[in-house]
This record gives structure tokens, sequence and C-alpha cells, in this order.
């Protein structure tokens, strides 16, 4: 078994643990991060999913870097696609224009940013990638991890990690369990949390559907039909058993509000919808708009299909095992089966609404099948934390007459998105609750059982219900950013990251730290309410 020695071991490489790496390299700490895939990147790459953000992300609302990664992005497409000159000099380029965000672009693309900005530490030796690698067991005295065992998933070779500090940054919580690092699972009690959406009793295992999503390209008179999925018929027949009850099939353009519930009807046009917001499905998480590029570059546009039709609902990732055993689904057969679902509704819009001409497309994805290397996973494990957001502090509903969510003293950056949940594996229908523009507490950061691991993805210390706000790309990116300056300011003052919460002093001089690294803590007061809903384009 292979050793190394690092100051901090980030166990994976999604939108938090690319920025954590980002920050403690920075700062001159050696880095080990691993990916599960072979892409970096998480949200943005392996997950095909184009970024949902609010409405001032082009003003405020993120960190100087995801700032400076969104425009190296849009740099990207200048200098090596034949573009128009229109597009060319939009200073907002969107590549797709798709209406989910202002910037929809190719994963490839995100891929090669991500790329350009660790590169050089990796050329260096500051930091190093373990691709295609998992975290398998843990080593912990008292209240402090020692060192951590990864597997790469194709060679089974195992290598000791060694560190001072470990984060977590997998998409479901990954190196808690490992850890004894305490945490929970799932929807909580009223009773637990106080929340006036909460359930009337823990139901640990009931967490957001996950999704396998995939890129197309429509190419009339063309037929680009798949063979028929093997479990095509369940999946055709398929209602989900949701309170509030489903419209119906799932397998339908025929869905449900989610903040109205009731019944809507989606548009799916290729290459046809207008270009504007609320034109249909197509346009929605486009990634690749052909009229923004030369004519005859593109035959088509490129979208992604994330929509309710792929939320796979029989089963948690976040409570499964990762193997097959003890007679209950398996994280590997939960994946296996959303592909199929995802590939069945493709089948249904070729061939039951005709679409021939839609095409997967593996060289967008990086996958043989077309669908996305990874699922998009909308739940974790969360930390028992410090302090825990609860909807309390950021719902416009609990907060009547207020701007803003509760101002934490001990800020470490800010975020905007409606508390949106998708339908959950234990039967719940969507729940959308307007939201208020909030802070990210570092108490959040902190568990109450272990030292020396901090969380940078989607697993602080939120509950299910204001989990559905904090899940989102700029918002992970600046957990993940905050966790490593955190981590190299407790270093540089040789205390641990909970002193920095407790003491005023330290307090003080890291948020400063932070502000002087594009930081930004806190909203401004007169901010436009209505410009910044996320969902203004609808879901």
């Amino acid at each position: 078994m292979d050793f190394i020695e690092a100051d901090v071991l980030i166990v994976g490489g999604g939108v938090g643990g690319c920025a954590c790496a980002l920050a403690a390299c920075s700062a001159g700490l050696k880095v080990v991060m691993t990916e599960e895939s072979d892409w970096i990147g998480g949200q943005f790459t392996s997950q095909i999913t184009p970024p949902d953000e609010h409405g001032w992300i082009e003003q405020f609302g993120c960190t100087a870097n995801y700032r400076a990664f969104r425009e190296r992005v849009r740099a990207h497409y200048r200098a090596n696609y034949p573009l128009t000159e229109a597009a060319r000099s939009n200073r907002f380029l969107n590549p797709g224009d798709g209406w989910v965000s202002p910037l929809c672009a190719e994963p490839k693309v995100f891929l090669s940013v991500l790329h350009s900005m660790l590169g050089g530490f990796e050329e260096s030796g500051s930091l190093r990638i373990l691709r295609n690698t998992v975290a398998v067991s843990a080593e912990k005295t008292g209240m402090r991890v020692k060192k951590t065992v990864v597997e790469n998933e194709m060679t089974r070779e195992r290598t000791s990690v060694a560190a001072r500090y470990f984060v977590d940054a997998t998409e479901t919580g990954d190196l808690l369990p490992l850890t004894g690092t305490d945490f929970v699972t799932g929807a909580e009690s009223k009773d637990q949390t106080g929340e006036p959406n909460a359930k009337e009793s823990p139901e640990p295992e009931n967490s957001q559907a996950f999704s396998m999503c995939f890129a197309l390209s429509h190419h009339l008179r063309e037929d680009h039909t798949i063979d028929k999925p093997v479990d095509y018929d369940f999946w055709r027949a398929f209602v989900p058993e949701l309170t509030p009850p489903w419209s119906g099939r799932l397998l339908s353009m025929t869905g449900l509000s989610p903040r109205t519930m009731k019944p809507v009807t989606y548009m799916f046009a290729p290459n046809v919808e207008p270009n504007k917001a609320f034109a249909g499905l197509w346009t929605y998480r486009r990634i690749l708009h052909r009229e923004n590029f030369e004519k005859g570059v593109f035959d088509s546009d490129v979208t992604v299909v994330n929509y309710p039709q792929i939320d796979y609902m029989l089963g948690d990732l976040s409570t499964a095992e990762r193997n097959s055993g003890g007679g209950r689904k398996s994280r590997s057969q939960m994946i296996a089966e959303a592909r199929r679902q995802s590939l069945s509704f493709l089948y249904y819009l070729q061939v039951e609404l005709g679409m021939r001409g839609l095409k997967l497309r593996g060289d967008i994805t990086g996958t043989a099948d077309g669908i996305a290397k990874m699922p998009y996973v909308r739940e974790s494990r969360r930390i028992k934390a410090v302090f825990t957001v609860k909807e309390q502090h950021v719902s416009a509903a609990c907060r009547p007459g207020e701007r803003f969510g509760e101002v934490f003293g001990d800020s470490v950056g800010i975020g905007f998105y409606r508390i949106d949940l998708h339908p959950t594996c234990g039967g719940d229908n969507y729940l959308d609750v307007e939201a208020l523009p909030f802070q990210i507490p570092l108490g959040a950061l902190l568990p109450t059982s272990t030292d020396n691991l901090l969380p940078a993805c989607k697993n602080i210390g939120t509950t299910h219900i204001t989990n559905g706000c904090y899940r989102l790309h700029p918002i992970e990116w600046n957990i993940g950013e905050a966790v490593g300056q955190l981590i190299a300011f407790s270093l540089s003052r040789n205390v641990s990251p909970g002193d920095v919460r407790q003491d005023a002093k330290l307090l003080y001089d890291f948020q400063m730290k932070l502000r002087t690294e594009g930081f930004e803590l806190e909203w401004p007061s007169d901010l436009d309410l209505e410009e910044g809903d996320p969902h203004r384009h609808a879901k």
C-alpha cells in the first residue's frame, strides 16, 4: 500500500472540493484530492448540470474566484469557438442561452477551466489529484482523524493518506461514517428542528430524488432511436406514490408546478423554442445554442435533460451500501436503475412522441451511453454541526416583513435560492418555499464530533429543508473555498477551526482575510429582491 503525507486530504473533487483545493493550495498547503470519476468538477462536469444561480450573480453574490471561474469559461469560448460577432461582443455571453442560468456551457469547457485554475498547483507538486478513487476506511483517535485509506476503483490499488486536516467534499457525505463523524440523513421532525414544514417524526431514509442527466441534440430526417430499455414498460407505467398526488404517469409531458401543485403541460420543441424565459424544456438547460456560432458550425442546439421525468424516487443514495448485499438495493443498483429510467424517458420522446431525431451526446457527457458519468445528487448526509441552519433562519414566511435571512456574526459567505425540494424517495411531493437572501454561518461548517474534518459540499449543518437552498453551485463553491481558507488560517495561527469561531479577535481576523480574498459576507441593504429570484424563469 502506498503512503502519502499532506496538509489536507480532500475526498471528493466536485465543486466544493475544487474550490477548497484552490484556496488551500493558494495558501501554500500541500493537498491531495480524490475524485470518484475521471472528471473533477461535480455538478458542472460529471453531473452535466448548468449552474443554478440567483439574479444578481453578474454583479454580486459570490466569491471572486467563482466569478473568475465564470469569466474564464466565457474567455474559453471567445478564444476557441467561431462565435458570431454579436455573441463574441456580449459581455455576458451565455453559450447555451439556457434560461436556468446566465452561463450555460458544455461540461468539457467547465472541466478545462478548472484544470487551468488548478493545473499550476499540480505541476508544482502542491496538489495531487487521485481520480477514480474513493475513501474506504479511516483511522481516528479521540476527536482527530489520523489517516484515511483510499482505493482506485479501476486498479483496486489502495493508498494511505495521513493529513493534518480532512475534508469531506463527496456528494453524499461518504467520509462522515468512515471517520465516526456524527451526521444526519433524510428528514428531521418538528420536535427536532421546530420548522413549520418538518415531519411529525424523523424519517432518516427520506431524501430528495437524484437524477442521471443526459445531453441531447436534434436532427430532422435522421433516426437516432435507441434500443428499447429492458425496463421501459415499468417506467412507462410508473406513477409516483406521493403526497400530494402526482399528476399521473411520470413519463409524460404533464407534471406539477412546484409552487402551485397544479398540473402543467411542458413544452418541448427542439431547436425552435424562442430564446426567452419560460419558452420550454428544450431551452431550459440548453448548453449550446447554435445561433451563437457562425452559420453551419453546429446543425443543432445541445440541451441537458434534468427534468422531473428522470427524478429517481426508489431509494436514497445517502443510506445505501456502496455495493450489493444485505437484501437492500445498493448504491450501484440505484444508479443503474436511474440510468435506465433516463433512457426510458428518451425512448418515450423518440417513439411515443415521434422525436426520432433526438440524439444522445456521449461526446458531451464523456460516456459511452450518453448519460452523465455521475448522479446529480440533491441531498447528502449532513454533519451534526455546532450550528444548524433551519427554516426559521431563511424562510420568508417565517420572517414576515424582513428583507434578509438571519444575520450571522460568523458569516463566511452569502447565497440565495428558494427552498426547493424535489419529490422524495419517502413519498413527499415538491416543497417550494420562498427564501430570503442568506448568509453561510461558520458554525454550520464545524462538526460537533471531529476537530480536523470539515464539510465542503452539501453536507454542512443544514436540515432536510434548508438543504434545499444551500445546495447550489455558487454556494457550494463558497463553502468549499471558505473551508480551504479556514484550514490555512487555523494552521497559520496554530488554532482549531472551533477556536476561530469562539474567539472574537480570531473571527475578526479570519473574516478580514476572507474579504481580502474576495468573499462577500453580507448582502447590500439596497438589494432589489425582485431581480434575485433564481426561479424567476420558472422550473
